[in-house]
């Protein structure tokens, strides 16, 4: 089939029509474990029963109004995540993107309300992904989505991520602002060390920066807690959400204190769709279920479970598994053979893992994936590795098993 959409995906041979849980039902009928989540999207899963009838009962009565009126329900989810986080206000954006451009905006407008325009650059870290508008692929620095879309968004200098003594050198004159993913997710699910982000913290504070945090991959749940700053102990200025805040449905949020948005008044940033009632519906449900007692010491409990399931799975694939990395229900194996050769074999097994940048294969199974489908799953991962083992010390393993 000849497709009318504008080819800058290289899509597999495979399409699903229907969900249930952590699985998909392709359109052949094969049934497939999804560790993938949609790139850490479907937080419910599929078919989530109480995600469905929120989406359901709020179309059959307001889709849209416009954020000329006031929207209820984006009250209510504004007033919930701000009482669940460090933050004093809430702008409801469509994605990730999205998100982050009113980060970069927000954290500008700081610096010019405090009488400072001209410290409008941020320092931000290889290997980040910050999405693909113009200004976000400046943020993340990477040379193949910059190529070919003239000079970068000037303001972003990038340094080694883990690294403060760069990130102290780096700051200068014009610096207002660090940007940072605590967990970096396209990067390769490389995770900030605690003295890394705490460190951050000190030197914002030290030279009157504003921290900001994307968490649109790492964020709601995730990790086991609803946003991943709180593993620290320290909490941003400024926070970026979306991915599984909406549980499928087109949504991000940005999160901010009062200081650090006091720069956006009337008129300084503005939405078409963003905070629609669909999407609160959908933003609230999914936060019923996040917020529910013992929800996400659940998902700690299962990232558990996940993590030392595949360090047993690296222990008997040592050819394959370089290293396992991650947090939570966050997890990444770094491979010894090519990720998306990984990825394809998985589907031949009919479980769904995502490529990541650093030759890693990330695992994002449904926030809801039980135990045993935890426990299916890395058996099903431990078949992909097979075609691709060393033949004469998978015999030798073989033998020493018997």
């Amino acid at each position: 089939m000849t497709s009318a959409i504008l080819p800058t995906y290289a899509r597999y041979q495979l399409a699903f029509d229907r969900g249930e849980g952590a699985w998909l039902y392709a359109t052949n009928g094969d049934k497939y474990l999804d560790f993938g989540g949609g790139i850490a999207v479907a937080s419910l899963g599929y078919n989530h029963p109480h995600l469905v009838r929120a989406l359901k009962d709020q179309a059959d009565k307001l889709w849209h109004t416009s954020n000329l009126f006031q929207i209820p329900l984006g009250e209510t989810f504004a007033r919930r995540l701000t009482e669940a986080t460090f933050a004093d206000f809430v702008f409801f954006t469509n994605s990730g993107a999205e998100a982050l451009e009113l980060t970069i905006k927000m954290a500008r407008k700081w610096n010019a309300a405090n009488g400072a325009p001209d410290r409008f650059h941020m320092i931000t870290f290889e290997g980040a992904f910050h999405g693909r508008t113009l200004a976000t692929i400046a943020a993340g620095g990477n040379a193949k989505y910059l190529d070919g879309f003239g000079a970068p968004t000037p303001g972003f200098d990038q340094v080694p991520f883990g690294d403060l003594k760069a990130v102290e050198a780096a700051i200068g004159p014009r610096t207002g602002a660090i940007l940072v993913e605590p967990i970096q997710g396209e990067g390769g699910i490389r995770v900030g060390s605690h003295e890394f982000i705490r460190g951050l913290r000190a030197l914002c504070d030290e030279h009157k920066l504003l921290l900001c945090f994307d968490e649109v991959q790492c964020g709601m749940g995730r990790t086991g807690k609803l946003f991943a700053y709180e593993l620290y102990g320290v909490a941003p200025d400024i926070l970026a959400s979306a991915k599984g805040i909406g549980g499928g449905f087109p949504l991000g949020a940005v999160l901010s204190t009062a200081e650090a948005g006091k720069g956006m008044g009337l008129g300084t940033h503005g939405t078409t769709y963003g905070g629609n009632p669909l999407a609160m519906a959908c933003g609230n449900a999914v936060l019923d279920v996040l917020l529910a007692p013992g929800f996400l010491d659940d998902v700690a409990k299962k990232g558990l479970v996940l993590r030392q399931s595949l360090a047993g799975l690296a222990a008997e694939h040592p050819d394959v598994v370089a290293e396992i990395r991650g947090e939570g229900l966050m997890q990444g194996l770094r491979l010894r053979v090519p990720n998306a050769d990984f990825a394809a074999a998985a589907r031949v097994e009919k479980i769904i893992v995502i490529p990541a940048a650093d030759n890693v294969a990330r695992i994002l199974p449904p926030l809801i994936v039980s135990e045993d489908e935890i426990r299916e799953g890395v058996r099903r991962l431990g078949a992909a590795c097979r075609p691709f083992e060393i033949p004469a010390a998978r015999e030798a393993r073989q033998g020493a098993d018997t």
